[in-house]
């Protein structure tokens, strides 16, 4: 019997769909690393830094009470050293952040510790990957407070890393560096904002040359978006449309926990994404300055209680993925959500693909993308804050050939210190204005954590690209270009660009 022209039909229609559909996305995978070394729970902030300068990313991890580890990482296997470098500290710590404060090419090491016996805040040197304390000789001493972000960046263009700390229960504080002295400006600037602040991320929103803030507050206090206004700062997030963050307003059981900055639409401007207690928001940025909210369009906005945000292009298609981190307590559970960018032709939205084995680990509070054996891809290291959680590390599972499909970028100053914390890298197809990814140099990321490490952009091929830096100097924005950069050249090591100085006048506004 022959088919019926309906029949015939709906397998045409099927067969015209499924040429048109997306393809669902394929759930990624993630293989643990010595599961034995990083089983301990309790963990709260993680940080990556190369503490060696070996080209290896070494790992810091902060815990509720139990010494603080160490992680020195050696072609991808770590171990240990938190005691004989000097910062196995037993105290409960919130906060971890790495920077180079004195610019003598090493990362020096802040801590947050949960009030008690003795200050909140130590700052450790690192002295060839042994740590001195230098906490009171740098004017840092904090008698109280409930530590939440950190981050070290040079606000005011001088050259030196400054320290900007946010509080739960006291006035936000930005500490200016002079000649490795800190001194609290926080007042005086308009930084001194008393709301219950948890998270914090800086860059320049306008494109004006200086950094701007965006702070997230908890308890039902809108957050503050902090514009730099020659070196003064004006709260302006309710004009922008971010004061809530995607949350509900002044819901006292609703908050913001952490900021995340990135490009998620590859159009070389800043989105921000707010990983909230309460639904979650993303916002799409745009050239002239403003915000549109696209929460519920891209999928992201979940209802619930989150700890985290980081994105990173975990697959090398070209787009951000993004995971997202659930609270975890004694008493209630959210889970973990890693999402990737669907509709390849479109690129308009996310979906979930969190694989069975990092649903299992109760992970709250740190997340880390970092490349941490060489390979090319990015892997995942969490910290679980309950007992019996863990503070794994993950390497994702790429072909090969696809993990080698990727570039890192080390933006570093005119003498070559890590000290451009917000600096901007956008990858170009080369000689051509096709733009491929935006990245930022981190200042502000993790649960209460800063990173110092390379920024990672994903390729979809292993042609030539241009690499472009902007950097933020004395309120100018300054590029370097680099031509034609090979990506297999830089297959185990990343390219190094060095900041150009400021031009006499205006600059590269």
């Amino acid at each position: 019997m022959k088919p019926s022209i309906l029949a015939i039909g709906a397998v045409v229609l099927l067969a015209g769909m499924a040429s048109v559909l997306p393809a669902q996305p394929a759930r990624p995978r993630f293989a643990p690393i010595q599961p034995e070394l990083f089983a301990a729970g309790g963990a709260l902030a993680n940080a990556f830094a190369d503490i060696d300068q070996d080209g290896d990313l070494d790992l810091f991890v902060g815990f509720n009470g139990t010494p603080n580890r160490l992680y020195r990482n050696t072609g991808g296997t770590f171990r240990d050293i938190a005691a004989e470098a000097g910062v196995a500290d037993a105290r409960a710590t919130r906060a971890a952040a790495w920077g180079d404060i004195d610019a003598d090419g090493d990362p020096d090491l802040l801590l947050g510790f949960t009030p008690g016996a003795g200050p909140v805040l130590r700052l450790y040197r690192n002295d060839g990957a042994r740590f001195t304390e230098i906490t009171a000789a740098s004017g840092l001493t904090v008698e109280t407070g409930a530590v939440r972000q950190p981050a070290f960046l040079d606000v005011d263009g001088d050259g030196d890393l400054d320290l900007f700390v946010a509080f739960r229960d006291r006035a936000n504080m930005l500490y200016r560096n002079s000649g490795g002295m800190f001194t609290d400006v926080a007042t005086q600037l308009g930084l001194a904002d008393a709301r219950k602040s948890v998270g914090a991320v800086w860059f320049d929103y306008q494109q004006d040359g200086d950094f701007d803030l965006y702070v997230a507050n908890q308890d039902g206090d809108a957050n503050g978006f902090f514009r730099n206004d020659g070196g003064t700062f004006t709260d302006v997030a309710e004009s922008l449309g971010l004061a809530w963050g995607g949350r509900g307003a002044k819901l006292a059981t609703q908050g913001t926990v952490r900021p995340c900055v990135a490009d998620v639409n590859n159009d070389g401007v800043a989105d921000l994404f707010s990983a909230n207690y309460g639904p979650n928001g993303l916002f799409l940025g745009s050239s002239d300055g403003t915000f549109r909210d696209v929460s519920t369009a891209w999928g992201v906005a979940i209802d619930g209680r989150y700890d985290t945000c980081a994105f990173a292009d975990i697959d090398h298609d070209g787009l951000l993925d993004l995971y997202v981190n659930g609270t975890v307590s004694a008493t209630e559970s959210f889970r973990d959500y890693l999402f990737v960018r669907a509709g390849k032709s479109t690129g308009t939205a996310f979906v979930e693909v969190t694989p069975d084995n990092l649903l299992a680990l109760t992970a709250s509070h740190g997340v880390q993308w970092a490349d941490v054996d060489g390979d090319g891809a990015l892997d995942l290291a969490l910290a679980g804050s309950r007992p019996d959680a863990s503070h794994p590390v993950l390497r994702t599972t790429l072909p090969p050939a696809v993990a080698r499909r990727s570039l890192q970028v080390r933006v570093v100053d005119a003498n070559g210190r890590a000290t451009m914390a917000g600096a901007e890298v956008r990858v170009y197809a080369a000689g051509t204005r096709t733009l491929l990814a935006t990245r930022w140099v981190d200042a502000g990321s993790g649960y209460d954590a800063q990173s110092d490490m390379p920024v990672h952009v994903g390729l979809t091929s292993m042609q030539p690209v241009d690499v472009e830096v902007t950097t933020l100097v004395a309120g100018t924005r300054v590029k370097n270009m680099v031509r034609r950069v090979s990506p297999a050249s830089y297959a185990k090591r990343a390219l190094l660009v060095r900041a150009v100085p400021a031009p006499s006048g205006r600059g590269n506004r």
